[in-house]
Protein backbone atom coordinates (compact mmCIF):
# COMPACT_ATOMS: atom_id res chain seq x y z
CA UNK A 1 0.00 0.00 0.00
CA UNK A 2 1.04 3.57 -0.71
CA UNK A 3 -0.26 6.93 -0.03
CA UNK A 4 -0.12 9.62 -2.71
CA UNK A 5 -1.26 13.14 -3.21
CA UNK A 6 -2.56 14.44 -6.19
CA UNK A 7 -4.22 17.02 -7.65
CA UNK A 8 -8.63 16.59 -7.65
CA UNK A 9 -9.68 19.42 -9.75
CA UNK A 10 -12.71 18.06 -10.55
CA UNK A 11 -13.85 17.88 -7.20
CA UNK A 12 -12.67 21.26 -6.07
CA UNK A 13 -10.05 20.70 -4.04
CA UNK A 14 -7.16 18.18 -2.72
CA UNK A 15 -7.50 14.23 -3.00
CA UNK A 16 -5.93 11.60 -0.74
CA UNK A 17 -5.67 8.19 -2.61
CA UNK A 18 -4.97 5.15 -0.99
CA UNK A 19 -4.31 2.03 -2.95
CA UNK A 20 -2.29 -0.44 -5.02
CA UNK A 21 -0.48 0.41 -8.29
CA UNK A 22 -3.35 -0.98 -10.48
CA UNK A 23 -5.72 1.06 -8.85
CA UNK A 24 -7.58 2.30 -5.05
CA UNK A 25 -9.91 4.49 -3.40
CA UNK A 26 -10.08 7.85 -3.24
CA UNK A 27 -11.02 9.85 -0.77
CA UNK A 28 -11.82 13.75 -0.87
CA UNK A 29 -11.13 16.17 0.83
CA UNK A 30 -15.07 17.27 0.35
CA UNK A 31 -16.10 13.74 1.12
CA UNK A 32 -14.01 14.07 4.39
CA UNK A 33 -15.66 17.63 5.01
CA UNK A 34 -19.13 16.05 4.36
CA UNK A 35 -18.97 13.32 6.67
CA UNK A 36 -17.70 14.85 9.67
CA UNK A 37 -20.61 17.53 8.93
CA UNK A 38 -23.10 14.62 8.70
CA UNK A 39 -22.13 13.13 12.31
CA UNK A 40 -24.29 16.12 14.28
CA UNK A 41 -27.12 16.18 11.85
CA UNK A 42 -26.99 12.14 12.46
CA UNK A 43 -27.84 12.62 16.04
CA UNK A 44 -30.06 15.28 15.72
CA UNK A 45 -32.35 13.74 13.10
CA UNK A 46 -32.23 10.50 15.49
CA UNK A 47 -33.71 12.58 18.47
CA UNK A 48 -35.66 15.19 16.76
CA UNK A 49 -37.98 12.90 14.38
CA UNK A 50 -39.48 10.58 16.96
CA UNK A 51 -40.34 13.26 19.29
CA UNK A 52 -41.96 15.55 16.68
CA UNK A 53 -43.65 12.17 15.94
CA UNK A 54 -45.25 11.82 19.11
CA UNK A 55 -46.06 15.65 19.20
CA UNK A 56 -49.55 15.49 18.79
CA UNK A 57 -49.72 12.55 22.02
CA UNK A 58 -47.44 14.60 23.77
CA UNK A 59 -49.57 17.53 23.38
CA UNK A 60 -52.58 15.79 24.28
CA UNK A 61 -51.19 14.11 27.60
CA UNK A 62 -52.14 10.21 26.81
CA UNK A 63 -51.91 8.14 23.36
CA UNK A 64 -54.85 9.08 20.92
CA UNK A 65 -57.37 7.35 20.76
CA UNK A 66 -59.86 6.18 18.27
CA UNK A 67 -63.66 3.96 17.71
CA UNK A 68 -61.87 1.35 17.16
CA UNK A 69 -59.21 1.41 19.87
CA UNK A 70 -61.15 -0.24 22.64
CA UNK A 71 -62.17 -3.24 20.49
CA UNK A 72 -58.13 -3.95 20.23
CA UNK A 73 -57.48 -3.40 23.87
CA UNK A 74 -60.57 -5.26 24.87
CA UNK A 75 -59.03 -8.77 23.09
CA UNK A 76 -56.59 -9.27 25.71
CA UNK A 77 -59.58 -9.46 28.02
CA UNK A 78 -62.51 -10.98 26.31
CA UNK A 79 -62.11 -14.55 25.27
CA UNK A 80 -63.96 -14.14 22.01
CA UNK A 81 -63.05 -12.98 18.52
CA UNK A 82 -64.47 -9.52 17.28
CA UNK A 83 -65.37 -8.69 14.16
CA UNK A 84 -62.16 -6.76 12.26
CA UNK A 85 -60.07 -6.51 15.60
CA UNK A 86 -57.04 -8.58 15.13
CA UNK A 87 -55.97 -10.32 18.77
CA UNK A 88 -52.07 -9.70 17.51
CA UNK A 89 -52.50 -6.40 17.76
CA UNK A 90 -54.30 -6.52 20.69
CA UNK A 91 -51.77 -8.28 22.34
CA UNK A 92 -48.92 -6.06 20.96
CA UNK A 93 -50.98 -3.07 22.90
CA UNK A 94 -51.37 -5.03 26.11
CA UNK A 95 -47.67 -5.53 26.17
CA UNK A 96 -47.35 -1.60 26.66
CA UNK A 97 -50.42 -0.71 28.62
CA UNK A 98 -48.01 -0.81 32.41
CA UNK A 99 -46.59 1.98 30.78
CA UNK A 100 -49.99 4.01 29.92
CA UNK A 101 -49.36 2.77 26.04
CA UNK A 102 -46.11 4.93 25.81
CA UNK A 103 -43.48 1.98 24.99
CA UNK A 104 -46.30 0.78 22.26
CA UNK A 105 -45.89 4.73 20.91
CA UNK A 106 -42.37 5.12 21.24
CA UNK A 107 -42.37 1.90 19.36
CA UNK A 108 -43.76 2.88 16.23
CA UNK A 109 -42.07 6.35 16.52
CA UNK A 110 -38.78 4.70 16.23
CA UNK A 111 -40.09 1.95 14.07
CA UNK A 112 -40.77 5.19 11.68
CA UNK A 113 -37.60 6.38 11.70
CA UNK A 114 -35.47 3.35 11.16
CA UNK A 115 -38.05 2.43 7.94
CA UNK A 116 -37.60 6.02 6.69
CA UNK A 117 -33.96 6.02 7.04
CA UNK A 118 -33.88 2.47 5.80
CA UNK A 119 -35.86 3.09 2.40
CA UNK A 120 -33.23 5.97 1.99
CA UNK A 121 -30.25 3.98 2.58
CA UNK A 122 -31.02 1.35 -0.02
CA UNK A 123 -31.50 4.48 -2.60
CA UNK A 124 -28.00 5.65 -1.35
CA UNK A 125 -29.64 8.59 -0.37
CA UNK A 126 -29.35 8.46 3.61
CA UNK A 127 -27.47 12.04 4.34
CA UNK A 128 -28.50 12.62 8.03
CA UNK A 129 -29.81 16.49 6.86
CA UNK A 130 -31.58 14.96 3.79
CA UNK A 131 -33.50 12.49 6.12
CA UNK A 132 -34.38 15.31 8.52
CA UNK A 133 -35.93 17.51 5.95
CA UNK A 134 -37.89 15.17 3.96
CA UNK A 135 -39.24 13.77 8.03
CA UNK A 136 -39.99 17.17 9.13
CA UNK A 137 -41.94 17.88 5.91
CA UNK A 138 -43.71 14.88 6.46
CA UNK A 139 -44.53 16.14 10.08
CA UNK A 140 -45.93 19.08 9.16
CA UNK A 141 -47.78 18.39 5.81
CA UNK A 142 -48.91 14.62 6.34
CA UNK A 143 -51.04 12.70 8.93
CA UNK A 144 -47.85 10.85 9.72
CA UNK A 145 -47.43 12.32 13.30
CA UNK A 146 -51.32 11.35 14.50
CA UNK A 147 -50.75 7.97 13.02
CA UNK A 148 -47.40 7.58 15.09
CA UNK A 149 -49.47 9.07 18.50
CA UNK A 150 -52.26 6.98 17.87
CA UNK A 151 -53.38 3.40 19.63
CA UNK A 152 -54.54 2.08 16.00
CA UNK A 153 -52.78 -0.20 13.64
CA UNK A 154 -52.71 2.24 11.04
CA UNK A 155 -49.27 3.22 11.26
CA UNK A 156 -48.24 -0.47 10.01
CA UNK A 157 -50.53 -0.11 6.68
CA UNK A 158 -48.11 2.53 4.98
CA UNK A 159 -44.65 1.19 6.84
CA UNK A 160 -45.05 -2.43 5.73
CA UNK A 161 -45.97 -1.05 2.37
CA UNK A 162 -41.93 0.65 2.61
CA UNK A 163 -40.55 -2.71 4.41
CA UNK A 164 -42.13 -5.41 1.69
CA UNK A 165 -40.27 -3.11 -1.03
CA UNK A 166 -37.13 -3.40 0.82
CA UNK A 167 -36.80 -6.87 1.22
CA UNK A 168 -37.83 -7.81 -2.01
CA UNK A 169 -36.11 -5.18 -4.50
CA UNK A 170 -32.77 -4.57 -1.91
CA UNK A 171 -32.51 -7.71 -0.27
CA UNK A 172 -28.97 -7.66 -1.10
CA UNK A 173 -28.24 -4.52 0.78
CA UNK A 174 -29.41 -5.65 3.85
CA UNK A 175 -27.28 -6.94 6.77
CA UNK A 176 -29.21 -10.49 8.50
CA UNK A 177 -30.19 -8.30 11.13
CA UNK A 178 -32.07 -6.37 9.12
CA UNK A 179 -33.73 -8.79 7.05
CA UNK A 180 -34.44 -10.90 9.84
CA UNK A 181 -36.56 -7.24 11.76
CA UNK A 182 -38.01 -6.42 8.37
CA UNK A 183 -39.49 -9.70 7.93
CA UNK A 184 -41.01 -10.02 11.15
CA UNK A 185 -42.32 -6.51 10.93
CA UNK A 186 -43.56 -7.28 7.54
CA UNK A 187 -45.70 -10.25 8.89
CA UNK A 188 -46.89 -8.21 12.23
CA UNK A 189 -47.99 -5.68 10.17
CA UNK A 190 -49.55 -7.98 8.03
CA UNK A 191 -51.60 -9.83 11.00
CA UNK A 192 -52.14 -6.41 13.01
CA UNK A 193 -55.13 -5.78 9.99
CA UNK A 194 -57.18 -7.52 6.99
CA UNK A 195 -56.70 -4.29 4.79
CA UNK A 196 -53.29 -4.37 5.38
CA UNK A 197 -52.72 -7.98 4.97
CA UNK A 198 -54.90 -7.57 1.42
CA UNK A 199 -52.67 -4.84 0.07
CA UNK A 200 -49.11 -6.92 0.82
CA UNK A 201 -50.54 -9.75 -1.10
CA UNK A 202 -52.01 -7.69 -3.43
CA UNK A 203 -48.09 -6.22 -3.88
CA UNK A 204 -46.46 -10.02 -3.71
CA UNK A 205 -48.77 -11.24 -6.88
CA UNK A 206 -48.15 -8.06 -8.35
CA UNK A 207 -44.12 -8.82 -8.11
CA UNK A 208 -44.71 -12.28 -9.38
CA UNK A 209 -46.75 -11.46 -12.24
CA UNK A 210 -44.46 -8.68 -13.37
CA UNK A 211 -41.45 -10.63 -12.72
CA UNK A 212 -40.70 -12.20 -16.16
CA UNK A 213 -40.90 -8.20 -17.56
CA UNK A 214 -38.26 -7.08 -15.10
CA UNK A 215 -35.88 -9.75 -15.45
CA UNK A 216 -33.08 -9.31 -12.56
CA UNK A 217 -34.80 -6.65 -11.12
CA UNK A 218 -36.85 -8.77 -8.68
CA UNK A 219 -34.70 -11.57 -7.45
CA UNK A 220 -36.45 -14.57 -6.96
CA UNK A 221 -34.97 -14.91 -3.81
CA UNK A 222 -36.54 -11.61 -2.52
CA UNK A 223 -39.68 -12.32 -4.08
CA UNK A 224 -39.61 -15.18 -2.22
CA UNK A 225 -39.04 -13.81 1.42
CA UNK A 226 -41.56 -11.21 0.93
CA UNK A 227 -44.01 -13.81 -0.08
CA UNK A 228 -43.47 -15.52 3.05
CA UNK A 229 -43.91 -12.61 5.26
CA UNK A 230 -47.98 -13.09 4.16
CA UNK A 231 -47.58 -16.66 5.01
CA UNK A 232 -45.74 -15.60 8.42
CA UNK A 233 -48.30 -12.86 9.49
CA UNK A 234 -50.95 -15.11 8.74
CA UNK A 235 -49.84 -17.77 11.36
CA UNK A 236 -49.26 -15.07 13.23
CA UNK A 237 -53.15 -13.95 13.53
CA UNK A 238 -54.34 -17.88 13.26
CA UNK A 239 -51.88 -18.58 16.81
CA UNK A 240 -53.19 -15.03 18.28
CA UNK A 241 -56.41 -16.05 17.91
CA UNK A 242 -55.77 -19.10 19.59
CA UNK A 243 -54.15 -18.24 22.08
CA UNK A 244 -56.25 -15.28 23.47
CA UNK A 245 -59.99 -17.65 22.47
CA UNK A 246 -59.12 -21.17 21.69
CA UNK A 247 -60.24 -20.97 18.28
CA UNK A 248 -57.77 -21.67 14.96
CA UNK A 249 -59.63 -19.61 12.69
CA UNK A 250 -59.34 -16.37 10.73
CA UNK A 251 -60.38 -13.20 12.57
CA UNK A 252 -64.09 -12.84 11.25
CA UNK A 253 -65.43 -9.66 9.25
CA UNK A 254 -65.38 -10.06 5.65
CA UNK A 255 -68.81 -10.60 5.22
CA UNK A 256 -70.13 -7.94 7.81
CA UNK A 257 -68.40 -5.09 6.16
CA UNK A 258 -69.30 -6.00 2.55
CA UNK A 259 -72.77 -6.38 3.47
CA UNK A 260 -72.47 -2.67 4.96
CA UNK A 261 -71.11 -1.66 2.09
CA UNK A 262 -73.86 -2.79 -0.09
CA UNK A 263 -77.11 -1.59 2.06
CA UNK A 264 -75.42 1.57 1.78
CA UNK A 265 -75.04 1.14 -2.10
CA UNK A 266 -78.50 0.54 -2.17
CA UNK A 267 -78.44 -3.51 -3.17
CA UNK A 268 -79.74 -5.16 0.03
CA UNK A 269 -82.76 -3.34 -0.06
CA UNK A 270 -83.01 -4.30 -3.89
CA UNK A 271 -82.58 -7.52 -2.62
CA UNK A 272 -84.71 -8.07 0.06
CA UNK A 273 -87.57 -6.48 -2.61
CA UNK A 274 -86.48 -9.00 -4.97
CA UNK A 275 -86.06 -12.06 -2.38
CA UNK A 276 -88.28 -11.67 0.89
CA UNK A 277 -91.49 -13.33 -0.62
CA UNK A 278 -89.49 -16.46 -1.41
CA UNK A 279 -86.96 -16.75 1.20
CA UNK A 280 -87.51 -16.04 4.80
CA UNK A 281 -84.78 -13.29 6.25
CA UNK A 282 -84.61 -11.34 9.63
CA UNK A 283 -84.19 -8.41 8.16
CA UNK A 284 -87.71 -8.72 5.79
CA UNK A 285 -89.61 -6.70 8.06
CA UNK A 286 -87.16 -3.99 8.37
CA UNK A 287 -86.35 -3.46 4.41
CA UNK A 288 -88.34 -0.16 4.32
CA UNK A 289 -86.44 1.17 7.38
CA UNK A 290 -82.79 0.65 6.54
CA UNK A 291 -80.57 3.20 7.56
CA UNK A 292 -78.36 5.08 5.08
CA UNK A 293 -74.82 4.70 5.97
CA UNK A 294 -73.25 0.92 7.14
CA UNK A 295 -72.00 2.74 10.10
CA UNK A 296 -75.63 3.75 11.45
CA UNK A 297 -76.54 0.19 11.13
CA UNK A 298 -73.90 -1.33 12.91
CA UNK A 299 -72.62 1.03 15.74
CA UNK A 300 -75.99 3.24 16.10
CA UNK A 301 -77.77 3.81 18.70
CA UNK A 302 -81.30 1.06 18.78
CA UNK A 303 -80.46 -0.05 15.47
CA UNK A 304 -81.88 -2.33 13.86
CA UNK A 305 -78.53 -4.35 14.09
CA UNK A 306 -78.83 -4.34 17.58
CA UNK A 307 -82.59 -5.71 17.81
CA UNK A 308 -81.63 -8.54 15.71
CA UNK A 309 -78.84 -9.92 17.68
CA UNK A 310 -75.67 -8.23 16.22
CA UNK A 311 -72.89 -10.33 14.85
CA UNK A 312 -74.13 -13.02 17.35
CA UNK A 313 -77.63 -13.00 15.13
CA UNK A 314 -77.05 -11.87 11.98
CA UNK A 315 -73.53 -13.10 11.03
CA UNK A 316 -75.00 -15.94 9.06
CA UNK A 317 -77.74 -13.87 7.17
CA UNK A 318 -75.36 -10.99 6.56
CA UNK A 319 -73.04 -13.61 4.74
CA UNK A 320 -76.08 -14.90 2.52
CA UNK A 321 -77.28 -11.62 1.25
CA UNK A 322 -73.91 -10.22 0.49
CA UNK A 323 -72.51 -13.43 -1.37
CA UNK A 324 -76.21 -13.90 -3.61
CA UNK A 325 -76.47 -10.32 -4.08
CA UNK A 326 -72.95 -10.20 -5.49
CA UNK A 327 -74.24 -13.17 -7.70
CA UNK A 328 -77.73 -11.35 -8.38
CA UNK A 329 -76.65 -7.90 -9.33
CA UNK A 330 -72.77 -8.29 -11.17
CA UNK A 331 -73.40 -4.99 -13.22
CA UNK A 332 -74.04 -2.93 -10.50
CA UNK A 333 -72.23 -4.30 -7.63
CA UNK A 334 -69.23 -3.89 -10.37
CA UNK A 335 -70.14 -0.17 -10.74
CA UNK A 336 -70.61 0.66 -7.27
CA UNK A 337 -66.66 -1.04 -6.81
CA UNK A 338 -65.66 1.09 -9.54
CA UNK A 339 -67.30 4.16 -7.75
CA UNK A 340 -66.21 3.01 -3.90
CA UNK A 341 -62.44 2.70 -5.21
CA UNK A 342 -62.72 6.20 -6.73
CA UNK A 343 -64.31 7.99 -3.62
CA UNK A 344 -61.63 6.14 -1.50
CA UNK A 345 -58.41 7.45 -3.32
CA UNK A 346 -59.04 11.02 -2.40
CA UNK A 347 -60.63 10.40 1.17
CA UNK A 348 -57.97 11.20 2.19
CA UNK A 349 -58.97 14.23 5.39
CA UNK A 350 -56.45 13.49 8.67
CA UNK A 351 -58.14 12.94 12.18
CA UNK A 352 -61.57 10.83 11.01
CA UNK A 353 -62.58 9.32 14.50
CA UNK A 354 -60.38 11.46 16.68
CA UNK A 355 -63.11 13.02 18.29
CA UNK A 356 -63.86 13.30 21.65
CA UNK A 357 -67.52 10.90 20.91
CA UNK A 358 -65.69 7.68 21.33
CA UNK A 359 -67.78 5.80 24.34
CA UNK A 360 -67.07 2.34 23.68
CA UNK A 361 -63.14 2.98 24.17
CA UNK A 362 -63.81 5.39 27.03
CA UNK A 363 -65.69 1.86 28.23
CA UNK A 364 -63.06 -0.83 27.48
CA UNK A 365 -60.43 1.98 29.43
CA UNK A 366 -62.70 2.24 32.44
CA UNK A 367 -63.83 -1.85 32.81
CA UNK A 368 -60.32 -3.38 31.73
CA UNK A 369 -57.98 -0.18 32.96
CA UNK A 370 -58.98 1.77 35.79
CA UNK A 371 -56.20 2.97 37.07
CA UNK A 372 -55.75 5.10 33.54
CA UNK A 373 -58.97 6.10 33.06
CA UNK A 374 -58.19 9.95 35.02
CA UNK A 375 -54.65 10.68 33.01
CA UNK A 376 -57.31 9.58 29.93
CA UNK A 377 -60.17 11.81 30.89
CA UNK A 378 -57.78 14.19 31.38
CA UNK A 379 -56.15 14.62 28.15
CA UNK A 380 -57.07 17.25 25.58
CA UNK A 381 -59.23 14.81 22.98
CA UNK A 382 -61.27 13.75 26.04
CA UNK A 383 -62.18 17.93 26.27
CA UNK A 384 -63.02 17.63 22.81
CA UNK A 385 -60.22 20.45 22.16
CA UNK A 386 -58.19 18.14 19.17
CA UNK A 387 -59.45 20.44 15.77
CA UNK A 388 -58.35 18.82 12.15
CA UNK A 389 -60.10 21.78 10.14
CA UNK A 390 -57.02 23.90 9.75
CA UNK A 391 -54.57 20.83 9.22
CA UNK A 392 -56.92 18.96 6.60
CA UNK A 393 -56.11 22.81 4.95
CA UNK A 394 -52.75 21.63 4.31
CA UNK A 395 -52.59 17.71 4.49
CA UNK A 396 -55.64 17.13 2.11
CA UNK A 397 -53.93 19.54 -0.86
CA UNK A 398 -50.75 17.67 -0.04
CA UNK A 399 -52.21 14.28 -0.72
CA UNK A 400 -54.13 15.39 -3.68
CA UNK A 401 -51.11 16.43 -5.05
CA UNK A 402 -48.49 13.76 -3.76
CA UNK A 403 -50.86 10.68 -5.76
CA UNK A 404 -51.20 13.00 -8.84
CA UNK A 405 -46.81 13.40 -8.69
CA UNK A 406 -46.38 10.14 -7.55
CA UNK A 407 -48.95 8.61 -10.59
CA UNK A 408 -46.84 10.32 -12.63
CA UNK A 409 -43.42 9.45 -11.60
CA UNK A 410 -44.79 5.67 -12.36
CA UNK A 411 -46.40 6.56 -15.64
CA UNK A 412 -43.55 8.02 -17.02
CA UNK A 413 -40.95 5.00 -16.13
CA UNK A 414 -43.62 2.81 -17.59
CA UNK A 415 -43.71 4.65 -20.68
CA UNK A 416 -39.87 4.85 -21.01
CA UNK A 417 -40.12 1.36 -19.88
CA UNK A 418 -37.15 1.99 -17.68
CA UNK A 419 -37.20 1.56 -14.02
CA UNK A 420 -34.69 2.74 -11.24
CA UNK A 421 -35.05 2.09 -7.81
CA UNK A 422 -37.37 5.10 -7.21
CA UNK A 423 -39.08 4.56 -9.93
CA UNK A 424 -39.95 0.94 -8.73
CA UNK A 425 -40.84 2.55 -5.76
CA UNK A 426 -42.92 5.06 -7.27
CA UNK A 427 -44.51 2.18 -9.04
CA UNK A 428 -44.73 0.19 -5.79
CA UNK A 429 -46.86 2.62 -4.02
CA UNK A 430 -48.86 3.76 -7.05
CA UNK A 431 -50.49 -0.13 -7.06
CA UNK A 432 -50.35 -0.27 -2.95
CA UNK A 433 -52.69 2.87 -3.18
CA UNK A 434 -55.19 1.39 -5.32
CA UNK A 435 -55.55 -1.48 -3.72
CA UNK A 436 -56.09 -0.22 -0.51
CA UNK A 437 -58.78 2.32 -2.18
CA UNK A 438 -59.86 -1.06 -3.77
CA UNK A 439 -60.17 -3.31 -0.69
CA UNK A 440 -61.35 -0.21 1.96
CA UNK A 441 -63.90 1.11 -0.64
CA UNK A 442 -65.90 -2.11 -1.95
CA UNK A 443 -65.28 -4.40 1.00
CA UNK A 444 -65.85 -1.29 4.05
CA UNK A 445 -67.31 1.25 2.00
CA UNK A 446 -64.97 4.64 1.60
CA UNK A 447 -63.50 6.54 4.99
CA UNK A 448 -60.87 9.54 5.05
CA UNK A 449 -59.21 7.39 7.67
CA UNK A 450 -58.37 4.23 5.67
CA UNK A 451 -56.74 7.30 2.91
CA UNK A 452 -55.04 9.05 5.31
CA UNK A 453 -52.94 5.43 6.68
CA UNK A 454 -51.65 5.00 3.36
CA UNK A 455 -51.41 8.72 1.56
CA UNK A 456 -48.55 9.98 3.48
CA UNK A 457 -46.25 7.22 1.71
CA UNK A 458 -46.92 9.01 -1.77
CA UNK A 459 -45.59 12.32 -0.23
CA UNK A 460 -42.48 10.66 1.02
CA UNK A 461 -41.88 9.11 -2.47
CA UNK A 462 -42.32 12.24 -4.16
CA UNK A 463 -39.83 14.18 -2.20
CA UNK A 464 -37.38 10.94 -2.43
CA UNK A 465 -37.98 12.00 -6.29
CA UNK A 466 -37.35 15.28 -5.44
CA UNK A 467 -34.23 15.35 -3.52
CA UNK A 468 -33.13 12.92 -6.22
CA UNK A 469 -33.38 15.53 -8.81
CA UNK A 470 -31.63 17.97 -6.87
CA UNK A 471 -28.97 15.73 -6.23
CA UNK A 472 -28.39 15.27 -9.83
CA UNK A 473 -28.42 18.77 -10.82
CA UNK A 474 -26.47 20.39 -8.54
CA UNK A 475 -23.63 17.58 -7.15
CA UNK A 476 -22.65 16.14 -10.24
CA UNK A 477 -20.16 13.70 -8.19
CA UNK A 478 -23.40 12.17 -6.77
CA UNK A 479 -25.35 12.04 -9.82
CA UNK A 480 -22.06 9.75 -11.32
CA UNK A 481 -22.60 7.65 -8.22
CA UNK A 482 -26.35 6.96 -8.18
CA UNK A 483 -25.57 5.44 -11.92
CA UNK A 484 -26.73 1.78 -10.30
CA UNK A 485 -30.29 3.09 -10.29
CA UNK A 486 -30.18 2.22 -13.91
CA UNK A 487 -31.71 -1.23 -14.19
CA UNK A 488 -32.83 -3.01 -17.59
CA UNK A 489 -35.68 -2.37 -20.07
CA UNK A 490 -38.95 -3.71 -19.70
Amino acid sequence: MHLRRTLNRRNGGIGVTAGRATGGTRISTRVLYRRSMEAPWAWIAAVIIPILLLAPAIWNGYPLLQHDTGGYLARWYESHLEISRSNAYGIYLHLGQGSYFWINLACQALLTLWILHLTLRVLNMAQPLRLLTIALILIAATALPWLASMLLTDIFAGLAVLTLYILVAHNGKLSIAERISLFLFTSFAAASHTATFGVLLGLCCAGWIVKPLLGPRLQTGGLIQGSLTIVTGAAMLLAANFTLTGQLTWTPGGAAVSFGRMMQDGIVARYLNDHCDKIKLKLCPYRDQLPATADDFLWGNDSIFDKLGRFEGMNGEMEFIATHALVAYPLWQAEAAVEATAEQLVSVDTGEGNTGWIPHTYGIIERYLPEQVKTMRDARQQHWNMKFTAINWIHVPVALASMLLLAAIALAALWRRRLDDVDLLAVTVTVALLGNAFICGVLSGPHDRYGARMVWVATFVVLIAAARFLAHRHDPPYGRRDKNFSTPSL
